[in-house]
C-alpha cells in the first residue's frame, strides 16, 4: 500500500466500539502506528509508572477551569482556587462571588464558578463528600454516565478523568488532537470530537492512549499550528504520511 493510499483503508457498518456511529471509514492501523512512532520520537512523552490522581475530583475541576484557556491560565486559576480554599467542601461552603474571583484567570470566571458550584453539590450528595473516589469502585459505563450527566462536563473532560485521574482507557480529543487527526487524513473534515474519539479508540492500542494523546498536543502546538502550520518542518511530511500539504493550504488558514 502507497503511504498516500492509506487514507480510508477500511469501511465499517457496525462495531460494538464504535456505538452509534455507523458506516465511518477507518485509517489503515499501520498508518497512525507509523506516525505515532515518530511523534513519540519527536516528542518523547512516556508513560508514567503511576498514573492517577489520589484524589479524581481534582483532575475533573482542572478540565472544567481548563475549556476554552490556555493551561498556563487554567494552572494559575486552579492554584489560586487551591490556596483560597485547600478542599472541595471548603469551596462549596463559598459564595459564587468568592469563588468566581479566584478562578478569574480561567475566563468565564462567572459560569465556570456555577459549573463547579453544581458539580460539587452533586457529588456530595452522591457519594456523602466531596470526593470521587468512589468513582474506582465503579463499572467504566457507570462512571461515564454519571461524569457525562454533570453540569459542563462534556465527552473529552470525561474522557480525561478517565485517562488521568482513574486510569482507565480513553482517547480524549482536545482542538489540537482533531485538528491533527483531520489533516493527516485519518478522519472526515466533518467528523466532531466524539465520533473523531470514537474511531481513534478503535485503533490505537490501549496502552497508547496516554503517550498518543500528549505527542499529538505537542505537535500541534509547535509544528502543526492552527494557523500557518510549519509543514516545511514536519516530519510526516517528510515522510509522506499527512495529507494537508496536499489537500490544503500550506501556508495556513
Amino acid at each position: 500500500m502507497k503511504k498516500m493510499e492509506r487514507k480510508a483503508a477500511v469501511t465499517i457498518t457496525s462495531r460494538a466500539s464504535l456505538g452509534d456511529i455507523v458506516d465511518l471509514k477507518l485509517p489503515d492501523q499501520r498508518w497512525v502506528l507509523e506516525v505515532l512512532e515518530i511523534l513519540a520520537g519527536l516528542w518523547g512523552y512516556l508513560r508514567p509508572a503511576r498514573m492517577t490522581r489520589e484524589e479524581p475530583l481534582d483532575g475533573l475541576i482542572l478540565t472544567v477551569l481548563s475549556q476554552n484557556t490556555n493551561d498556563k491560565n487554567r494552572d494559575r486559576a486552579y492554584a489560586l482556587l487551591k490556596a483560597r480554599f485547600p478542599r472541595w467542601d471548603e469551596v462549596l461552603a463559598a459564595t459564587h462571588e468568592e469563588i468566581a474571583s479566584v478562578i478569574r484567570p480561567a475566563g468565564l470566571s462567572n459560569v465556570k464558578a456555577m459549573r463547579i458550584k453544581e458539580i460539587l453539590k452533586i457529588v456530595s450528595d452522591r457519594f456523602g463528600d466531596c470526593s470521587l473516589r468512589d468513582l474506582r469502585r465503579m463499572k467504566k459505563g457507570d462512571i461515564v454516565e454519571f461524569l457525562s450527566s454533570l453540569p459542563g462536563v462534556g465527552p473529552k473532560t470525561v474522557a480525561c478523568v478517565l485517562l488521568f485521574d482513574l486510569g482507565l482507557p480513553a482517547f480524549p480529543v482536545d482542538t489540537h488532537v482533531g485538528r491533527l487527526c483531520k489533516r493527516i487524513g485519518w478522519v472526515s473534515a466533518k467528523c466532531s470530537p466524539p465520533e473523531i474519539q470514537k474511531i481513534m479508540e478503535s485503533i490505537i492500542p490501549e496502552e497508547l492512549y496516554w503517550s498518543a494523546h500528549l505527542d499529538l498536543i505537542s505537535h500541534g502546538r509547535n509544528i502543526c499550528l492552527a494557523r500557518r502550520p510549519q509543514c516545511g518542518e514536519c516530519p510526516l511530511n517528510e515522510r509522506k504520511l499527512c495529507l494537508y500539504p496536499l489537500e490544503g493550504d500550506v501556508d495556513g488558514r
